[in-house]
């Protein structure tokens, strides 16, 4: 596969945030995804909300699984660190690196395959642990890497580009998220950058797991992700886009949605996205509340986008597991071998 670097000239003018870095300073690589896809506006809203935060590039540490949205990490944050784990292990590589060194600021980046099938146990324990963390599934219903199957996201009764009919349920990782205890659980649309920015930049401040399912079109397959959104996807079979070795363009899908507004968004294949934004007096403290409101508005065949609900005094896994202030990767041989005496100590308490 070839990369394309982006030239490292500047102009000169261009605006620099606190920390003295432009905007360009967050990007990464040319994407090589399709063009249209939903996945490269999700890249640009997590370039514009570090660099409106004032993050250096450098404290940020991506991971990432196997899919097309984990392959976005090369596309943002260049300088930061970066490791691509394998399918479905990113949660646990994260939770790793996340206990070893605590002061940079963890991002997963996955998908729906790659959370929701291969991935969920893992996705499961890293909700439920609270591990510090912002955790984005790039959602599309498919499997984009491997032409276009339906992933555990996709709704039942949807249909592939080929007229196979789905007949499994979906997996819900919104709901999932809120069950299993993460203290913070959004969900967003890729063509919504607006809302999208301020979630990313409230998820990168939250200290615990900090989930967002983030719908974004796959404009090859036009399988769009439905979970439990309770809205028809309808595939039909695109001879433009069967061939293995040409892609037609597409523009990309866009939509502003005002607070308590539900928006039918035309997708490329001629299906409807039903979203709703949420209204400005939704309280998302309320865990049980807010799970009810996401049934109720699904019954209706709406699909709930904003912060879904917030824990705001949370405590992550090094609070739970009373982890040392300092970063554990920190700590010298005399921290780390105490002695015989203090290691006695230890195993009375478990006798």
């Amino acid at each position: 596969m070839t990369y394309i670097a982006k030239p490292r000239l500047r102009h000169p003018s261009l605006e620099k945030n606190q920390v003295g870095y432009t905007r360009r300073d967050y990007e990464g690589k040319v994407s090589t995804l399709c063009a249209g896809c939903g996945h490269d506006s999700i890249s640009a809203a997590i370039i514009q909300a570090c660099w409106e935060m004032d993050i250096e590039p450098h404290r940020v540490a991506k991971l990432s699984g196997i899919g097309c949205s984990s392959k976005t990490p090369d596309y943002f944050l260049g300088a930061s660190h970066g490791f691509n784990t394998v399918h479905g292990r990113m949660p646990s590589v994260l939770t790793g690196a996340n206990l070893a060194n605590r002061d940079l600021l963890y991002l997963g980046v996955s998908g729906d395959g790659d959370s929701a099938s291969i991935g969920l146990g893992q996705f499961a324990h890293a909700m439920r642990r609270n591990v510090n963390m912002v955790y984005i599934v790039e959602n599309n219903g498919v499997y984009g890497l491997t032409k276009g199957q339906f992933s555990a996201t996709a709704d039942k009764g949807s249909k592939s580009k080929k007229g196979v009919e789905n007949m499994d349920s979906p997996v819900d990782l919104v709901g999932l998220a809120m069950q299993l205890g993460a203290s913070f659980v959004a969900r967003s649309f890729s063509g919504d950058k607006a809302q999208m920015v301020p979630l990313i930049k409230a998820a990168m401040g939250h200290g615990g797991a900090a989930f967002i399912d983030i719908i974004s079109p796959c404009v090859t397959f036009n399988n769009h992700a439905g979970s439990t959104r309770s809205y028809d996807w309808v595939r039909e079979h695109n001879e433009a886009v069967s061939r293995i070795d040409f892609i037609t363009g597409r523009d990309e899908i866009t939509a502003t949605i005002a607070p308590g507004e539900v928006v039918d968004v035309e997708q490329h294949d001629g299906t409807i996205l039903r979203l709703r934004k949420l209204h400005t007096d939704y309280d998302p403290t309320d865990r049980v509340a807010a799970m009810s409101y996401m049934h109720a508005r699904a019954a209706e065949g709406e699909l709930v986008t904003g912060l879904l609900y917030l824990e705001a005094q949370a405590g992550d896994l090094h609070t739970a597991q009373h982890t040392s202030a300092r970063p554990l990767n920190s700590l010298g041989k005399a921290d780390l071998c105490p002695g015989a005496g203090v290691l006695e100590q230890l195993n009375a308490r478990l006798r």
